[in-house]
C-alpha cells in the first residue's frame, strides 16, 4: 500500500474535527465520527462523535493484521460498548439515537478487501485507468436523501415567499431545524435499516464488502464531506469549492451536481461537513 495524498479539515474552524485517518502496515481507514443528536455526552473531554472515531482508530492500530470483516465488526463493537456505562446500557439499547456513533471505510492489506460500515465512500480504479472509468462505491443512509429533499423543499419555500435569505439561511438554517425531529426519529432505526459503529450488534447484511484481485488498483477513499467525489484531492477541493458557490443552502441548485443535503455551508464555517480524503495504490 502506498498513500499518494490525504486531507482532514474540520467544518468549523473553532472545533477539532470529528473525522479521523488511520494508516498503518495492513489498514488504511476514514471514520466519520457522527455529530451528536444526543442529550447527553459519553465523555467529557470529546464530543460524542469524535470520542466514537477516536474508540474505532485506536482499534484498527491494534487490530491483528490477518482480521475478518466479521471479526472486526464485532471487536470494533466490543470497543465502542466499553465507553458506555454499565449502568446506562439498557438505556442505550432503547434509544439509539443516543449513542456515540460512527462510519468508517476500511481497507485490508491481507484480506485485500474494503469495507464500509455506514456511509463513506469510495473510488476505484486499475491504476493508471483514465478519470471517467473509476467506479463509485458508497453506503447512504436510506433517510438521508428523504431528509435532504424535504429540508430542500422547505428552504425554496420560504426562499420564495420572501421571509428568508440565502444569508439568513446560513446563520440560522430554520429549514433544518423543521427536519431534525424526523432525522432523531430515522436514527432509531441505525443498526436495522442501516449499519454504523455505535457499541451494538452491526448487521453484516448491511456492511458493504469489495475484494480484490492481484492487479494494481488505485483507492479514493473519504467522508460524506466530498459530495462530488473525483480521483485526485485538488479536483474534489474544486467540486466542493464549485458547490458552496453555486449552492451553499445545498438545496439542490447547482445544475451540475443537483446535490442537497440536511445542512447548509453555514456562515463563518469552512464547509457543510468536516471532510476527509485519501488516495494510495495497492
Amino acid at each position: 500500500m502506498k498513500v499518494i495524498e490525504r486531507q482532514i479539515i474540520g467544518k468549523n474552524p473553532k472545533k477539532k474535527p470529528e473525522d479521523g485517518i488511520v494508516v498503518t502496515d495492513n489498514f488504511i481507514a476514514v471514520i466519520d465520527g457522527s455529530t451528536s443528536k444526543a442529550t447527553e455526552r459519553v465523555s467529557r473531554w470529546y464530543s460524542n462523535g469524535r470520542l466514537c472515531m477516536k474508540v474505532i482508530s485506536r482499534f484498527i492500530r491494534k487490530a491483528p493484521a490477518n482480521i475478518t470483516v466479521d471479526a472486526f465488526l464485532k471487536g470494533v463493537t466490543d470497543a465502542v460498548r466499553k465507553k458506555y456505562s454499565s449502568k446506562r446500557i439498557d438505556f442505550y439499547a432503547e434509544h439509539p439515537e443516543e449513542r456515540i456513533t460512527a462510519s468508517c471505510i476500511v481497507y485490508s492489506r491481507l484480506q485485500r478487501q474494503l469495507w464500509i460500515i455506514g456511509d463513506c465512500q469510495c473510488l476505484v480504479g486499475k491504476s493508471g485507468c483514465k478519470d471517467d472509468e473509476y467506479e463509485l462505491f458508497d453506503n447512504p443512509k436510506p433517510y438521508e436523501s428523504v431528509l435532504a429533499n424535504a429540508r430542500a423543499e422547505a428552504a425554496r419555500k420560504l426562499l420564495d415567499s420572501g421571509e428568508v435569505t440565502t444569508e439568513s439561511l446560513r446563520r440560522d438554517d430554520v429549514a433544518r431545524a423543521s427536519v431534525i425531529p424526523q432525522m432523531i426519529e430515522s436514527m432509531k432505526r441505525q443498526n436495522i435499516d442501516y449499519s454504523v459503529v455505535d457499541g451494538f450488534k452491526i448487521p453484516r447484511q448491511k456492511v458493504k464488502v469489495f475484494t480484490f484481485d492481484f492487479e494494481p488498483w488505485t483507492i479514493v477513499m473519504a467522508s460524506d464531506g466530498y459530495p462530488i467525489l473525483r480521483p485526485t484531492l485538488s479536483a474534489s477541493e474544486s467540486a466542493l469549492a464549485e458547490q458552496c458557490e453555486k449552492d451553499p443552502l445545498n438545496i439542490g441548485l447547482n445544475p451540475s451536481s443537483h446535490f442537497m443535503a440536511t445542512k447548509a455551508f453555514a456562515e463563518g464555517f469552512t464547509s457543510f461537513d468536516d471532510r476527509t480524503y485519501i488516495r494510495f495504490t495497492i
